[in-house]
């Protein structure tokens, strides 16, 4: 059983003690995400830590956009709701990456894969590189826009 996963149920069982509902749905929440892709497939297994942490770097992702669609519909409260539920996520996710670390990341890639001069055709080959160096510590969309930036300039 992966570590992340015995935290969370040990934070479960402390938040359901202190009373705290908003972090005890959260966390069921996660628990719930984490058991479905384990049942996924055709053969139900034990998920890594990495696989958990993707896990909840998606669910934190469906919260940070429904956060946005409710800023955008007039309803605020929803929204804020929405990030105090990312922000129990961010707690469980390893540090995310600044723009400096994304932007050498990418440089790096670049400069492994010989991809200077190719532009956009290199987009695959690069985002390869950095996808598995940034995993679960930066926004895939935010990465992807940095690379096709830098491979176009």
């Amino acid at each position: 059983m992966s570590a992340l996963k015995d935290r969370l149920r040990a934070d479960l069982n402390a938040s359901l003690k202190a009373r705290d509902s908003l972090r005890t749905a959260v966390i069921r929440m996660a628990l719930t995400a984490i058991s479905n892709a384990e049942v996924a497939g055709t053969t139900a297994r034990e998920l890594s830590d990495e696989d958990v942490i993707s896990v909840l770097s998606s669910e934190a992702k469906k919260r940070r956009e429904a956060a946005a669609a409710f800023d955008d519909g007039g309803r605020p409260e929803l929204a804020e709701k929405e990030r105090a539920e990312a922000e129990i996520l961010a707690d469980y996710l390893p540090a995310q990456l600044s723009a400096e670390e994304i932007a050498a990341i990418i440089d790096e890639a670049i400069e492994q894969t010989g991809a200077a001069g190719e532009g956009m055709k290199a987009m695959g080959k690069v985002m390869g590189l950095v996808q598995s160096k940034t995993k679960g510590r930066a926004d895939g969309a935010a990465v992807a826009a940095e690379v096709k930036r830098r491979l176009g300039a």
